[in-house]
């Protein structure tokens, strides 16, 4: 059995719609393979009935030959056996091929996501991502599941064409040219429903986006009364997918009546033709009802061949969506020819003078607050100019995934994921008990465990919203201890915890990341009277470092800058 999801899925062609979904099939040929083949076996199997029908009513039934009779029967009853297990493979095949598309999708599209990071909210909207994962995998696992039966199609056709024409010319070349013909009739509809569909999708996009917004910025909303505007924009929004939508269906129901109406024409005009060759004697009874099976059969083949054509279009659209994604470069990329950073060091950023002390638990603390998520972009290498430097060596100079493994940035857009809480606060499960419990106690986060039902194995819900802004904020930086980086940089850790619990938090974090440095982002009297250094940010350069105490009594903007803090919170409180 195939071991999903795959272990490597590989490097996509993203150069066109049309090569992606090569490449995807590509990646899953055997099984494709072994697909067509049952494909072709089961809807073989089939073809071959109305003829074995046609042979033994003739040397049967018409001749009076209880044995010939008997013989056919047995015939058709293997025939019949053969298709029914052929038909189970190809329906386990299919299976297995729409599963190994989407997930082969979703990989690589959750893998360019990660290494976009930044780079993709920046070039796409959240509901054009979320379409992907929500109906445009489900396109391009269709378009795989009836590549088999779309193979067993066209072979269908041809072994009954081939007995038809070995049994009457004229029948023959009718079904040879006539199938073709209501193909080819049918084809005008395919490129508008491409295009009302792609339009259908790009509208979806769009208002999961929306959706997305307005539930991210509910409380924002209620808070300036703009809930009715917003309500009204998504109703408006609504009825553009609603109308696009419609009219996607109206040249589908327009292409599935020709699917029934034009198969029924054909097989009036098989049977017609051979009822007037029986009629002359050029046909026996029995090659009559293999004709009349025959036309009947071949309706099948030729709604999969316009079904195919129909997934086809859908997967073309689904795929385009899908490249859109791959194509992004990220705004932070690996250097040529990378070094190593070294163990340790001092964290230098020489455009902003700020030098963080290896080993040291510093404070940064600006005068503008806003500045504060530029800065960590800096030191933990987020921003593709930043000249910071680690142990002397510069971090652009180092791979991303080398400059991640040493420098952690946990700011105030952190989430938390579904799953249980342990598996949250330690997704690779490199953490015991003991260590989980200390860093909760360090983050002083032990009531938020005391009041789930069942401790580190409870679920947390999407975005952790069944949590208070504090309780999230403490495990967010639960997360960030127990990852255990050689330098921690914290933005406003403490922004959303009351007094008493930002006190206690102060304490303990000096000791849990003892001899390891630590920066953090902060103009909190709590937080800079227990660190070792506090540097002090105006207009994007170091004016002044120092004790937190001496810094107030020397520097009268810091001492304003802290002093506004401090305000601030006493009136949200």
């Amino acid at each position: 059995m195939k071991q999903l999801p795959l272990a490597d899925p590989g490097v996509p062609d993203h150069r066109s719609p049309a090569r992606y979904l090569l490449w995807v099939a590509r990646g899953q040929s055997r099984t494709l393979v072994g697909g067509m083949a049952f494909g072709i076996l089961w809807m073989g199997a089939q073809a071959f009935i109305p003829a074995i029908l046609g042979r033994a009513i003739d040397e049967g039934v018409a001749a009076r030959d209880g044995d010939r009779l008997l013989q056919w029967t047995a015939v058709l009853f293997a025939v019949g056996v053969v298709q029914a297990m052929a038909g189970i493979m190809r329906h386990r095949f299919a299976v297995t091929n729409w599963l190994s598309a989407a997930y082969r999708t979703v990989q690589v599209v959750t893998r360019k996501s990660a290494d976009l990071g930044a780079t993709l909210p920046k070039n796409l909207a959240t509901g054009e991502v979320v379409s992907i994962g929500a109906g445009d995998l489900a396109y391009i696992g269709n378009l795989m599941e009836i590549s088999a039966r779309f193979t067993g199609a066209i072979m269908a056709f041809v072994v009954v064409a081939s007995i038809l024409l070995s049994t009457s010319t004229t029948l023959g070349l009718v079904v040879l040219i006539g199938v073709p013909v209501m193909l080819f009739c049918l084809g005008p509809m395919l490129r508008p429903l491409h295009r009302r569909q792609s339009a259908q999708r790009d509208a979806v996009g769009e208002l999961n986006s929306l959706g997305s917004d307005i539930v991210a910025g509910l409380r924002v909303l209620r808070g300036i009364g703009g809930e009715e505007s917003f309500s009204r924009r998504y109703r408006r929004e609504s009825q553009q997918v609603r109308q696009a939508g419609v009219k996607v269906a109206r040249i589908q129901s327009v292409l599935d009546a020709a699917q029934v109406l034009l198969p029924g024409v054909f097989v009036v005009l098989v049977v017609g033709i051979g009822a007037h060759f029986a009629l002359r004697g050029e046909l026996s009874a029995g090659s009559l009802v293999a004709f009349y099976g025959y036309a009947t059969f071949l309706v099948l083949p030729l709604r999969t061949a316009t079904e195919f054509a129909n997934q086809l279009m859908r997967g073309l659209v689904a795929a385009r969506r899908v490249i859109r994604v791959l194509s992004l470069s990220p705004d932070i990329t690996d250097p040529a020819e990378p070094v190593r950073l070294p163990d340790g060091g001092d964290l230098v950023d020489p455009v902003s003078g700020i030098r963080v002390r290896d080993g040291q638990l510093t404070a940064i603390v600006a005068v503008e607050p806003d500045v504060y998520d530029e800065l960590a972009d800096r030191l933990g290498r987020y921003d593709d100019t930043s000249e910071v430097r680690y142990g002397g060596v510069t971090l652009a100079s180092a791979t991303r995934e080398d400059v991640r493994s040493r420098i952690l940035v946990s700011d105030t857009g952190s989430q938390l994921f579904t799953g249980t809480l342990r598996r949250e606060l330690d997704p690779d499960n490199r953490r015991t008990d003991d260590e989980l419990m200390a860093a909760m106690r360090t983050a002083s986060a032990e009531d938020v465990l005391v009041a789930l039902a069942d401790g580190l194995d409870s679920e947390v819900e999407e975005k952790g919203r069944s949590f208070s802004g504090g309780q999230r904020q403490r495990l967010v930086l639960v997360r960030a201890l127990l990852a255990d980086p050689s330098v921690l940089v914290l933005v406003e850790p403490t922004s959303a915890v009351d007094a008493h619990t930002e006190a206690r938090i102060a304490d303990r974090l000096r000791e849990h990341r003892a001899e390891r440095t630590t920066v953090v982002l902060t103009a909190s009297p709590l937080l800079l009277d227990r660190v070792d250094e506090v540097i002090f940010v105006a207009a994007g350069r170091v004016v002044a470092t120092g004790k937190h105490r001496a810094l107030l009594e020397t520097e009268p903007l810091y001492r304003r800058t802290v002093t506004r803090q401090t305000e601030e919170q006493e009136v949200l409180t």
